[in-house]
């Protein structure tokens, strides 16, 4: 069985969205069958954090993951490019509590992903493979994220937003051919789309101690009166941006399941609880 990790090391140093804390992250190769891991190299025993399901602590405005009292926020791009990349083993090496927004996207992680290379790597052990057999879904009100029986890994997702700037989008995007032609799928369809923000909101979530690192420079802001820091880079970034989210939330499943992937108006929260449902977790939707 084949498997990929990096050829050479990536560092990256930025700004986190929530903490605007200044933290470097650098990512190595690792053996086949480690799957993708964090390691907080400034704590003392450098802790380890899996990427995985059940290593999701808080899920409110970015994933995070957690194990005891340590824990990693915003793990969602730089997990998606990993994954969609076609990186299955990597270590992920931060010497702080949130991973850097960059840009607001993750065409930085895919950049940086494609300059440093993959390696194979040839396995004994056999990963499991998730089979979604029949229709799996969460729901809350009119918000939902569903799993359905497919011929291929496809992500599809729908928002809908009352300022006329945004609106409704709607956009599909198939990730067994971003495997095939990973330089010119994923990295060029999903990976350039930035967060986005509701300018009536940024207030309410900067005295919620949130949103410390946001910027115009790192996140697209939306008004009645339109886009504060035009131009976009597609006319509809917002609902790739939520496609990217998915993703990066449902890499945490390790292997991407054979399945159509659905969601409206969904969130990280919701993304997981799909995630925990696929790997028939009790689920607490309260």
């Amino acid at each position: 069985m084949s498997q990929h990790t990096l050829a050479h090391e990536i560092v990256q140093t930025g700004v986190g969205l929530h903490s605007g804390a200044t933290t470097q992250v650098r990512i190595l190769p690792a053996e086949p069958g480690r799957g993708r891991y964090f390691v907080r190299v400034d704590l003392p025993n450098t802790p380890m954090i899996p990427a995985q399901v059940a290593a999701v602590n808080q899920a409110v405005l970015s994933t995070q993951l957690g194990k005891d009292e340590v824990s990693i926020r915003t793990v969602e791009h730089l997990l998606a490019s990993l994954a969609a990349m076609g990186v299955d083993n990597a270590r992920i090496e931060i010497d702080g509590c949130e991973v850097p927004l960059l840009d607001g996207s993750a065409q930085i992680w895919t950049e940086s992903i494609l300059q440093a290379g993959l390696v194979a790597q040839t396995t004994t052990d056999e990963v499991p493979v998730i089979s979604i057999t029949e229709p799996l879904w969460v729901r809350r009100d009119d918000m939902f994220v569903c799993a359905m029986p497919a011929q291929e890994t496809r992500f599809t997702y729908g928002i809908d937003f009352d300022l006329s700037a945004i609106g409704n989008q709607w956009y599909s995007w198939s990730l067994t051919n971003a495997l095939d032609k990973p330089d010119t799928c994923f990295a060029r369809e999903i990976a350039p789309a930035r967060t986005f923000g509701l300018l009536h909101q940024i207030e309410y979530l900067q005295k919620s101690g949130l949103i410390k690192g946001g910027s115009l420079e790192n996140a697209l802001v939306c008004g009645p009166e339109g886009w504060l820091n035009p131009p976009l880079r597609f006319a509809n970034e917002p609902v790739r941006h939520k496609i990217l989210d998915l993703v990066g939330d449902l890499s945490l499943l390790g292997k991407f399941p054979q399945a159509h992937f659905i969601a409206y108006k969904a969130s990280h929260n919701l993304h997981i609880q799909l995630a925990q449902k696929i790997l028939g977790f009790e689920i607490d939707d309260s």
